[in-house]
C-alpha cells in the first residue's frame, strides 16, 4: 500500500530538544510506567530508561575534555546491540554530549583511526570487545566497560574501570545544562565499502525529526515495539529501529546481533510489530527452511532498504509483513520509497529535482528498456543520483570539510550511488560509483546484473563485479551463495544463464565464485571492492569454488591450481601482469 510522510527533514520538531522530550516520557504517567527497552527478559519503563539515562548524563559530564572551546566529551561507544548503547544516547541528550558508534568489525590501525579522527574522549565497550582494542595506543582515554549481561570478566592489559563503578561516582540527578537542538547528537559512519568511512553528523534536532517522520510513515504508536537486530551504530537502527519509540512513548526489543534462527522467536516474544532492516537479511530469512506457521506473528511492517524485488514478495508473503524497500543512506540527501504501480527493480517514482547526471553533472539520457524489462542503453542512462534541491537533512561529514564540499557541489546533494531513470522517472538503482564493469568496450552496472542472477531458485546471494580480462577491459565474475542443500551444477547454471530474459551476451558471467559466506561490513553490506581484489587467486578465495566458462563452452569448468598458473602466464605475455595484483 502507499504511504505518505513528510520528505526528510521536513517532519514536526515533537520536543524543544532531546533532553526535553525524555524528561517528558519520564514524567508523564501516560508514558513513564510503559516500556521503553527489552532485553532478553529484562524490561526497563520508559521512567527506568530516563533514571539511568541521566546518570550517563553526569558520567559523561565527568568526563569533558579540558579545551578552549569547551567541546562536549564524544564518547566512543564499542557494543553490541545492548541496553548499554541506548543508555549512553539517552546522557549524551541531557550532556549535549555525541555519541560516537564505533564498528566492531574494524579493527586495529583501522578503528584506532575512527576513534582519532572522531576525537573520541571516552571508549565504553564490553569484555568481547576488549580485544579489538588490544594494541591500540589510546593516549588519555578512558576505557570503561560493562560487565552488566551475562559476559564474563576479561584479562587485559590495559587500566579499565567498571561501569557500575564509574556510575556510582557520579550523581543521579537530573544536570539540568544548557543543551541545544543543534548539538551533534550522534557520529555516524557511514558503511565503508569504499575508502575509509566517513563521520555523518547527527544533530539532535535530525534524530528527532527523522524518528517523527517515521512515526508517521510507518504509523507507530505507544503500543508498538521495534525489533532492532541491525547494529545500533548504523543510521538504520538509530533512526528507524530506536528514534521512532522515544517519539511516540513506544518500546525496542533488542537482539545483540542479527541471527536467522534467532529471529521469529525474538519477534514472537518481544510482541514486535516493526523491524528495520539495511542488506541482506530478508535475503537470509526466505532462505532458511519455510514452516506452516511462519505469518503467525506480531509483525505488521518492515522498512529498509537494498531488498530485491522478488526477496521483498516473497518476504512479505511468507511473514505476512508490509515491506517498504526504501532508497536512502545515512546522509540523508535523497530518500524513496516503492510507490505507485509496481515496478520490478524501481525504488519509487523520482520527484522533479532527482536527476540522474553525467560526471560533469548534464543529465543522463531516458532509460531504454525492452519489453522483459532489461537494460538497453546502460553507458548512455546510467549516471550518479544527485538532488538538485539541496542536501535536504545532511548535516556534513565530521572533520572532512572536503568530502562534505563534494558531496554538496553546485548546491546540490551528490549520492555517489549510480541510477537510472525510466520514461516516467521510475528511479532505478545500479550500484555504486565504483561498480562498473567495462566489457568489449561496453560499460554497464554491476547491480542490474547481480539482480537478475538472484532470481535463480537456488541463488540466496548474488554479487557481480569486473575482474580483469586477459587482453582489455573486464570479465565478469559473480559471487554466488547457495540455498542450504543446493548442489551448483556447471552445465545447468550456463543453461540458465543463457536463456535468462535479464541477462544479456555480454552481462552473462564467465567467473562464478560459490562461496558460504561472502564479506560484508557490520551493517550486512556486501564489500564488493574485497571480492574484486581477490578476483580468480586461488591463494585469496580460501576454500570457496571457482568455476570459469570459457568463450563457446556450454557449462562452467572448475578452475584449479594448473588453470591459474596458465592464466597468469597469459598477462604476463600481454605485458598485463599488474593487473593479477590490483
Amino acid at each position: 500500500m502507499a504511504r505518505s510522510a513528510p520528505a526528510p527533514g521536513q517532519a514536526a520538531m515533537p520536543a524543544a530538544d532531546a533532553a526535553d522530550l525524555l524528561r517528558r516520557n519520564g514524567r508523564d504517567p501516560s508514558i513513564a510506567s510503559r516500556p521503553a527497552v527489552r532485553f532478553a527478559d529484562r524490561v526497563w519503563t520508559h521512567g527506568d530508561y530516563v533514571a539511568e539515562a541521566v546518570r550517563w548524563a553526569n558520567l559523561l559530564l565527568a568526563e569533558r575534555p579540558p579545551s578552549p572551546d569547551e567541546r562536549p566529551v564524544h564518547v566512543g561507544v564499542l557494543l553490541d546491540n545492548t541496553p548499554d548503547y541506548l543508555f549512553a544516547l539517552g546522557g549524551a541528550a541531557f550532556a549535549g554530549a555525541t555519541v560516537v558508534g564505533l564498528n566492531p568489525t574494524r579493527t586495529g590501525e583501522h578503528l584506532l583511526r575512527d576513534l582519532t579522527h572522531t576525537d573520541v574522549d571516552l571508549v565504553v565497550t564490553e569484555p568481547g570487545h576488549l580485544a579489538d582494542l588490544d594494541g591500540l595506543d589510546l593516549g588519555a582515554r578512558r576505557v570503561v566497560v560493562s560487565h552488566r549481561y551475562g559476559v564474563a570478566p576479561v584479562a587485559v592489559d590495559r587500566e579499565i574501570t567498571d561501569l557500575d563503578e564509574a556510575l556510582a561516582d557520579v550523581g543521579a540527578d537530573d544536570p539540568h545544562v544548557d543543551v541545544s537542538p543543534d548539538d551533534r547528537w550522534a557520529l555516524v559512519f557511514t558503511s565503508g565499502t569504499s575508502g575509509a568511512p566517513k563521520a555523518v553528523i547527527c544533530t539532535q534536532r535530525r534524530l528527532m525529526v527523522t524518528g517523527n517522520r517515521m512515526v508517521e510513515l510507518l504509523g507507530i504508536g505507544p503500543d508498538d515495539v521495534g525489533y532492532v537486530a541491525m547494529p545500533l551504530f548504523h543510521s538504520n537502527a538509530l533512526m528507524v529501529g530506536w528514534a521512532p519509540s522515544i517519539v511516540a512513548g513506544a518500546s525496542v526489543g533488542l537482539a545483540r546481533r542479527f541471527s536467522v534462527s534467532s529471529w521469529l522467536p525474538d519477534v514472537r516474544r518481544y510482541g514486535a510489530t516493526w523491524f528495520n532492516y539495511t542488506g541482506k537479511p530478508l535475503s537470509y530469512l526466505i532462505a532458511s527452511p519455510e514452516q506452516p506457521d511462519d505469518a503467525d506473528n506480531p509483525l505488521r511492517i518492515a522498512y529498509g532498504n537494498e531488498g530485491a524485488p522478488q526477496v521483498v514478495e516473497t518476504f512479505a508473503r511468507r511473514f505476512g509483513v508490509e515491506v517498504i524497500d526504501a532508497f536512502g543512506a545515512t546522509e540523508g540527501g535523497i530518500s524513496l520509497q516503492r510507490d505507485g504501480d509496481e515496478r520490478p527493480g524501481a525504488m519509487g517514482i523520482a520527484g522533479p529535482s532527482i536527476l540522474v547526471v553525467d560526471d560533469d553533472g548534464h543529465a543522463c539520457p531516458t532509460a531504454e528498456l525492452d519489453d522483459t524489462g532489461r537494460l538497453l542503453n546502460p553507458a548512455e542512462c546510467v549516471g550518479e543520483i544527485v538532488n538538485t534541491a539541496g542536501s535536504g537533512p545532511f548535516e556534513g561529514y565530521y572533520n572532512n570539510p572536503e568530502a562534505t564540499e563534494r558531496a554538496t557541489r553546485n548546491g546540490w546533494y551528490w549520492s555517489g550511488d549510480l541510477g537510472y531513470l525510466d520514461e516516467d522517472r521510475y528511479l532505478y538503482f545500479a550500484g555504486r560509483t565504483a561498480e562498473w564493469i567495462r566489457v568489449d568496450g561496453e560499460n554497464f552496472p554491476a547491480g542490474p546484473i547481480a539482480d537478475a542472477v538472484s532470481a535463480h531458485p537456488d541463488v540466496v546471494l548474488a554479487v557481480a563485479y569486473g575482474v580483469p580480462d586477459v587482453e582489455a577491459g573486464d570479465q565478469v565474475m559473480v559471487a554466488l551463495v547457495l540455498r542450504e542443500g543446493a548442489i551448483f551444477d556447471p552445465a545447468a547454471m550456463a543453461h540458465w544463464f543463457d536463456h535468462e530474459a535479464g541477462i544479456g551476451p555480454k552481462w552473462r558471467p564467465q567467473w562464478l565464485r560459490v562461496t558460504d559466506e561472502l564479506p560484508t561490513t557490520g551493517t550486512n553490506k556486501v564489500v564488493t571492492r574485497t571480492l574484486a581484489r581477490q578476483k580468480f587467486r586461488l591463494d585469496e578465495v580460501g576454500d570457496d569454488q571457482l568455476w570459469r566458462r570459457p568463450r563457446g563452452a556450454s557449462a562452467y569448468e572448475r578452475f584449479g591450481l594448473a588453470d591459474e598458473v596458465s592464466l597468469r602466464a597469459e598477462f604476463e605475455a600481454i605485458g598485463r601482469e599488474r593487473f593479477w595484483e590490483l
